[in-house]
């Protein structure tokens, strides 16, 4: 017999049962669970709804069974739906009737709200930890080569020098916003429904600040039906993790790019790539291709959940069932693309001599070149016209800008000089570029400063999370 199947007089079907279980997937919440369950029975004997000897039965009853699952002697049953119902069911086989009690002023749609809270809660506390280790590796590999210059790109054609930390600090950066992501999505898990009951509230004098302050909670939802039916930090969650992984896809594109005979300006380590059934020279950054891969998967999720939702009638319908493999499958693929990605960057090998290499056959000191005749009091758009024409000459001749000599200069402008050939020297040009923000050897230094800072204030915001975790 069902719990719910008082008023039914037939059997559920064995196909409609299967379609409707959602125990092979939830059964990861039991630690949430059972922390709900045992939070809201020493609030019901706290608010006399329980006798305190019901509830420390119940509550020993369930620590019984968070040690059985956790010591693989708990059998999970489809019949009996979700994790919910297997818990409480084997809690009423053990202890007796009085295990049917902990259901009183509680409904499964603010039970499995809850667990979702805390599931999600505890998880996004591990997820900024990630997130934090992998700025870490992007600090170090830009630290160990603050020096190296490299080419720097638009429309992936070569455009101006930078240096090599200053792009690594680019992915630093487009972390810290994921991570500032992450803190709202923080704050709206960091909400108890428990107590809503069905959609209307309890006509139980329960205390759910209480049940609250005991499962660590920052706030109670104000509205019974928000409170069952309120899917929106899922779904933050899913948009925060599609952009955190857009990141990542971004730099799998210049990991694969980077890595390839056409750049070689790195070298993955073996340990990350792998080889082909049939080409024996090949060594495939397959790392970097799946997690651009996987990227596509995390936003089907979003899109996934955005659909179920965008109809959906106040309050709980069964479609919400739908938030949760979508979701659970998320958390995995992010939590795994963090952590095989730090390995990978600290790991791979930096081809300084190949990315030398590239900028002394380009033009990607143009842009310097313009800029020094503005200093000699030509407007920029005439420079502009001035360097163009001096570039399409020097392709013409098979030099590039460096290999022009003073003379050929002076055929496009009187006023170059000979310092003319130090100002577009690359190592000039990087460290002419100070304004904040910019690619200079100085401003890199201060951005390193910078990056550490924010590494320390999200340390402190992953403390305050963790006091949370169950």
């Amino acid at each position: 017999m069902k719990l719910w199947g008082g008023r039914f007089s037939k059997n559920t079907d064995v196909l409609v049962e299967e379609f409707t279980s959602s125990i092979s997937f939830d059964c990861r919440m039991y630690k949430e669970d059972i922390a709900g369950s045992i939070a809201h029975a020493t609030m019901l004997a706290k608010c006399g709804i329980l006798e305190a000897e019901e509830a420390s039965v119940i509550i020993d009853g369930l620590k019984d069974i968070l040690a059985d699952i956790e010591a693989g002697k708990f059998s999970f049953e489809v019949s009996l739906e979700d994790i919910h119902m297997n818990i409480e069911q084997r809690l009423t086989e053990r202890i007796g009737a009085v295990g049917g009690k902990l259901h009183t002023a509680r409904s499964r749609n603010d039970q499995v709200a809850l667990d979702t809270h805390l599931y999600l809660r505890r998880e996004l506390s591990e997820i900024g930890g990630l997130i934090k280790n992998l700025q870490q590796a992007f600090l170090e590999v830009a630290q160990k080569h603050e020096n190296v210059i490299m080419p720097g790109y638009t429309h992936l054609q070569r455009a101006q020098p930078i240096l090599f930390a200053h792009h690594m600090l680019a992915y630093f950066y487009m972390l810290v916003r994921d991570f500032d992501r992450l803190n709202l999505v923080y704050k709206h898990t960091d909400m108890m429904p428990l107590g809503a009951g069905a959609l209307a509230g309890t006509t139980f004098p329960i205390d759910r600040q209480f049940v609250a302050d005991q499962l660590g909670f920052g706030k109670v939802y104000d509205n019974s039906m928000d409170a069952v039916s309120d899917r929106d930090y899922i779904l933050e969650f899913l948009s925060f993790a599609s952009i955190l992984m857009m990141h990542l896809s971004r730099i799998s594109e210049e990991i694969i790019l980077w890595s390839s005979a056409e750049f070689q300006f790195i070298e993955l380590d073996d340990a990350h790539c792998t080889g082909s059934s049939i080409m024996p020279q090949k060594k495939n950054p397959d790392v970097a291709e799946l997690v651009r891969g996987k990227t596509g998967r995390v936003f089907g999720h979003l899109m996934a959940m955005l659909t179920v939702t965008k109809g959906l009638p106040l309050a709980y319908n069964k479609d919400l069932q739908e938030d949760k493999e979508g979701l659970f499958d998320t958390i995995d693929t992010v939590k795994f693309s963090l952590t095989v990605y730090a390995s990978m960057l600290k790991a791979m090998k930096i081809r300084e001599e190949n990315m030398t290499d590239a900028l002394a056959s380009d033009f990607s000191n143009a842009t310097d070149m313009a800029d020094y005749l503005v200093t000699k009091g030509l407007p920029f758009r005439q420079a502009h016209a001035v360097v163009g024409k001096s570039v399409a000459y020097a392709i013409a001749q098979n030099k590039v800008l460096g290999d022009l000599t003073l003379n050929e200069f002076k055929q496009f402008s009187p006023l170059f000089e000979a310092d003319i050939l130090k100002a577009i020297q690359v190592e000039h040009c990087v460290s002419a570029r100070n304004s904040f923000g910019g690619t200079s050897y100085t401003e890199v230094g201060q951005s390193f400063l910078r990056a550490k800072q924010y590494l320390l204030d999200e340390q402190i915001q992953l403390d305050k999370y963790t006091k949370n975790v169950l």
